[in-house]
């Protein structure tokens, strides 16, 4: 047994990356930076050459370790996150992309949340895009987050976990992967993402891990999210192939759901989402990308 094998870990951070050497760098310093838990990070790298090798290398730390992906996905997060929490030790889990950075005290904050809820699988925190696009898709960013961690501090008194989950099948994507943190358990139970869904993956696996988990949005910065430019979480000209990549996935998310709770559940969460939900929350916002 090794070292590493007798140090307790509260929370495994998985960190799927793709030639994104800086950005990857800062993502893992944003980990090892956290106080108040302990943390270990896995490095998925998907790129042929394993070109981030090399950064956790030079980190020389032995909370952080490097696996390759024997078999390149070309652009399949899902296969490349299943292959990260499978060797997870922590009893939490973070699916952190490669370039997001974690707030400051975040960790900490959920590790308390989660002790005191037993009950919940499932936290998420508020997003803050940043970036150095055009200073209109900044703020059209940030007014999209703002919106989504307004909807999910009403969601206890507008249905709970079924409000979030109607508003992310039939509204809008609440929150990005880097956002939330699950108990291991429950990823487990979940069988992880779905490798077949290749864009919306993560939109359907925060939605199974509501449904069957719980869920509790804790209203405080989760992560700082890096903005690219054109965006993909919601571009205002998305092409025809973005389009139909998301009608897709969206239709996965959604048959899955039927299949798996039943038609009256569905359709009547689809009605609760364009009925109550639309006049409580406001005006309807444009069905977003989710990566």
């Amino acid at each position: 047994m090794s070292a590493r094998d007798t140090v307790a870990v509260d929370l495994s951070v998985v960190i799927p990356t793709f030639r994104r050497p800086r950005e990857l760098g800062d993502a893992i310093g944003s980990v090892l930076a956290q106080s108040g838990v302990t943390v270990e990070v896995i490095v998925v790298d998907d790129s042929p050459e394993g070109s981030a090798e090399a950064v956790v290398v030079a980190l020389g730390d032995a909370r952080v370790t490097y696996v390759k992906n024997p078999t390149p996905t070309g652009g399949r997060p899902s296969v490349v996150r299943n292959l990260g929490w499978t060797r997870a030790r922590g009893s939490l889990v973070h699916f952190l992309d490669d370039d997001d950075l974690v707030a400051d005290g975040y960790y900490a904050a959920v590790k308390a949340a989660f002790a005191a809820r037993p009950d919940v699988g499932m936290i998420y925190g508020r997003v803050e895009p940043f970036g150095n696009g055009p200073a209109d898709q900044l703020a059209d960013e940030r007014a999209y987050f703002a919106d989504a961690a307004r909807k999910s501090v009403a969601s206890p008194r507008q249905g709970g976990r079924w409000a979030l989950i109607a508003r992310m099948m039939f509204e809008k994507a609440l929150l990005v992967c880097s956002a939330n943190v699950v108990r291991r358990e429950c990823v487990e139970r979940l069988g992880g993402f779905d490798p077949d869904i290749r864009l919306m993956e993560d939109a359907d696996f925060h939605v199974r891990a509501m449904r069957e988990c719980g869920v509790m949005f804790l209203d405080r910065a989760a992560i700082s999210y890096r903005i690219g430019y054109p965006s993909l979480m919601h571009s205002p000209n998305p092409t025809a192939a973005q389009r139909g990549a998301e009608r897709a996935g969206r239709r996965a998310m959604q048959g899955k759901y039927r299949k798996a709770r039943g038609a009256v559940e569905f359709y009547s969460l689809a009605l609760f989402a364009r009925t109550v939900l639309r006049l409580c929350g406001a005006k309807p916002v444009r069905s977003g990308w989710s990566r």
